[in-house]
């Protein structure tokens, strides 16, 4: 099989010719550029730069020698953007020599801290000099919410959100002529020249999308204090993101292979709200959202939150995705064998391959292995898993350990 055949095997629940394997195909499932330079150190890796392409997480863009040498499967289209040296511009950060993207121009401070900040002034993000990622320190909606409320509304005050301002590619090369043809066209590339599956990292999200306006703690008063702003709020953030996915799906709904949403619902113990309002606010535009793709688009939908979400897990399958992310081990009743054997008819599990803060970054390279066949053992029979880590690959990984990551998947795939 190659990679298209594989992958598209796992999510059609078939057991693929090997395990699949994704690193860096989203902006969830990638690799700290920290522990990516660590990676090239320890391996002699002279070649590449270290391009920090999602500044706010600092992730690294993975360069061809790592999707080879490691049999990666899953490709961000996103790669197929900003590949030239004039592109990107050298800075040392984390003690590491790396590049950030042109497009991003923050203040560098005396202190070592790096700032975001807004053309009038206000200091959107900031990363300290110790930080190991860039905090989000201004919500547009923190004190109120404006008094005319609607998309437009919205759209005036998006550049005063970090979030909306640090875009990774390709929607960082948004305002070229011709973007969409474009995209379309190198998507179409990208996926004959490598025989990859292709995904789009757009990242529909709608309670995570609200509170990077409104500030979690609001939003979550909101929901009992003030549900129709609320109910407004969701109704625009579904014309948001139905405006643009009229868009994608005209241009890339048959040649992009998988579509992100990034919601975060849950933390370690449970949902950062119960499903009674999850359904009551949020669902429907999960449901709503989800239609649309299905309706106008052949891709699949690759949702991700992170922390203890079983309770929410049947209604993310009504709404209609079909992957979830990252699988979290380490978090209550987030049980992989149990999650299998409930919901792996319906799902594919993307993500969950090694436990990145407890195992990955801390046990010996021995126990590393042992911990991923035992995952492998659960994950693989009757397809419908992709392997990835518990989101993104933290700073404090060794590569030792990231090494013999890789080694126990191939060791599984030999006894296939």
């Amino acid at each position: 099989m190659n990679s298209r055949e594989r992958v598209f095997a796992a999510l059609n629940h078939k057991e693929p010719d090997r395990v699949p394997v994704d690193i860096g195909a989203t902006l969830v499932s990638g690799i700290s550029a920290i522990a990516y330079s660590n990676l090239k150190k320890y391996l002699n890796i002279e070649e590449g730069h270290i391009r920090i392409y999602d500044v706010p997480q600092q992730l690294a863009r993975v360069e061809d020698w790592f999707i080879n040498r490691f049999n990666i499967d899953v490709l961000d289209v996103g790669s197929a953007y900003l590949t030239g040296d004039e592109d990107w511009y050298d800075v040392e950060v984390n003690d590491i020599e790396a590049q950030f993207p042109k497009w991003f121009q923050p203040e560098f401070n005396p202190d070592g801290s790096i700032e975001l900040i807004h053309k009038d002034g206000t200091v959107l993000g900031r990363m300290s000099k110790d930080a190991l990622v860039m905090d989000q320190v201004y919500y547009p909606f923190q004190d109120s919410y404006p008094d005319e409320f609607n998309l437009l509304s919205l759209m005036r005050i998006l550049d005063k959100n970090m979030w909306g301002v640090c875009v990774a590619p390709p929607f960082s090369n948004m305002g070229e002529k011709r973007f969409w043809r474009t995209l379309r066209e190198r998507a179409i590339e990208l996926r004959e020249k490598t025989n990859k599956v292709i995904t789009l990292p757009f990242g529909v999200s709608i309670f995570q999308g609200m509170h990077s306006y409104r500030r979690m703690d609001k939003l979550l008063i909101d929901t009992a204090r003030n549900p129709k702003k609320l109910e407004k709020f969701v109704d625009i953030q579904i014309e948001f993101y139905e405006n643009a996915l009229k868009v994608i799906c005209k241009y890339l709904g048959d040649v992009i292979d998988i579509i992100t949403f990034g919601d975060d619902l849950a933390e370690n113990n449970g949902p950062m709200i119960s499903p009674r309002v999850y359904k009551k606010f949020f669902k429907r535009g999960h449901e709503y959202l989800c239609d649309y793709i299905k309706n106008h688009s052949s891709m699949k939908i690759f949702f991700h939150t992170c922390g203890s979400v079983k309770p929410l897990i049947p209604d993310l399958i009504e709404c209609g995705i079909d992957i979830l992310n990252p699988i979290q081990i380490n978090a209550r009743d987030m049980d992989p064998k149990e999650l299998k054997q409930e919901f792996g008819d319906e799902l594919t599990f993307w993500g969950g391959g090694v436990d990145t803060r407890n195992v990955l970054n801390r046990e010996s390279p021995k126990n590393v292995k042992k911990h991923v066949i035992e995952l492998l053992e659960i994950y693989y029979p009757g397809g419908g898993y992709i392997f990835n880590t518990i989101h993104n690959i933290l700073p404090d990984v060794p590569p030792e350990n990231l090494i013999a990551m890789f080694e126990a998947i191939e060791v599984f795939n030999n006894t296939l």
